[in-house]
């Protein structure tokens, strides 16, 4: 690489006794403006493009390997780096992601993975993502975008969607590419249709479910939505008939046949299972006729009149006082013939017990 003249004089910046631009880099000097050049020129970042469609399950995984290089020190040749690195990400120019969008990671030594379904709103509409990554061993950042282009896709939405919930899975775990391969497998085997399509995966966190409790391996529970061409099979159909619904609501496992065919890895709970058919679905879209945006003229405000008619509380507040002062008054006069007319009978009522502790004495 060819220098500019002025790396060749010195600093053009710099001031001696000599003038301008007189002061020689010395070699310790030229090798931390290197290092400094590299560091700034290795942090930017190509932005990155992805073309989901709408309606099918996006997953974008935030790999840790792709920012390792970022941090000084640079590894060298065979040398392993594993500092924690975090991730933040949100929608350029707001503090966070769009609403469709979910991001997980769930120790600072794993990858984050950004994963939703993308809505028809934004089809044609680049959503630009800021991913910023921390490393938490020297505080340093790095940052690139990533730049989502939503698609139309060809039979959005599916007719047939039907909502599972696997109790033996995390989030995290479900969206691994083999895991889903699995799952989706298994559902095309049970529902057999042309074209199945994951629409969305939600943690049960976020429907309101509990945090387990650290014991047995137990698994927070994840739903996988997923849409098909075709209607529901007899055997999705299962969980519908009464024997089933009545040990559902008794809180017993259902009697489903396929059953065995996701029970190897996927521990479905079929009582929550969803079926939805949306060509069953009335729809409720009126057309919005939209005008100048002029609001009628009603007319000039006209406030109440001043002279309003005066009300007269006197008899209200005799009526409040007088009813529990006479209330409190014949509870006096009852407590009073107690005490003083009846006292007779009371001496009469004692001299029995005095009698019977005299004898005791």
């Amino acid at each position: 690489m060819q220098l500019p003249r002025w790396w060749e004089l010195g600093d053009p910046f710099a001031w001696t006794g000599q003038g301008w631009g007189t002061r020689r880099m010395s070699p310790a000097t030229t090798g931390t403006f290197l290092l400094t050049v590299y560091t700034i020129f290795s942090k930017v970042h190509s932005d990155r493009n992805v073309y989901p469609s709408a309606g099918v399950l996006f997953v974008h995984v935030l790999e840790r390997e792709y920012f390792k290089g970022e941090f000084p020190p640079y590894p060298k040749p065979g040398e392993i780096s594993n500092d924690p690195i975090t991730f933040n990400t949100n929608l350029m120019g707001y503090p966070d992601r769009p609403g469709w969008l979910r991001y997980i990671q769930r120790t600072p030594y794993s990858d984050g993975v950004l994963y939703g379904s993308p809505t028809a709103d934004n089809v044609g509409k680049p959503t630009i993502i800021e991913i910023t990554a921390y490393n938490r061993r020297t505080f340093e950042t790095a940052r690139h975008n990533l730049i989502i282009n939503i698609m139309s896709a060809e039979d959005f939405p599916l007719p047939y969607q039907a909502e599972f919930f696997i109790k033996n899975m995390n989030v995290e775990e479900m969206l691994a590419s083999e895991v889903l391969g699995d799952f989706l497998g298994a559902v095309k085997n049970v529902w057999q249709p042309e074209r199945l399509n994951a629409i969305n995966i939600t943690s049960a966190l976020d429907r309101g479910g509990r945090v387990p409790l650290p014991i047995n391996d137990l698994k927070e529970g994840v739903y996988v939505m997923v849409g098909a061409d075709v209607p529901f099979s007899s055997c999705l159909r299962e969980v519908e008939n009464p024997q089933n619904q009545l040990r559902c609501s008794q809180e017993m496992e259902p009697v489903i046949t396929c059953d065995k065919k996701f029970r190897t890895q996927f521990y479905i709970d079929w009582c929550k299972i969803s079926l939805v058919d949306k060509t069953k679905q009335v729809s409720t879209y009126q057309e919005v006729i939209r005008g100048e945006g002029i609001l009628p003229d009603g007319g000039e405000y006209k406030p109440p009149s001043d002279s309003l008619k005066s009300r007269d509380y006197y008899t209200d507040f005799l009526i409040t006082l007088a009813v529990p002062s006479a209330v409190a008054l014949v509870l006096f006069l009852i407590l009073a013939y107690i005490m003083c007319c009846r006292r007779e009978g009371v001496e009469q009522m004692k001299r029995p017990f005095i009698q019977v502790f005299q004898n005791l004495q």
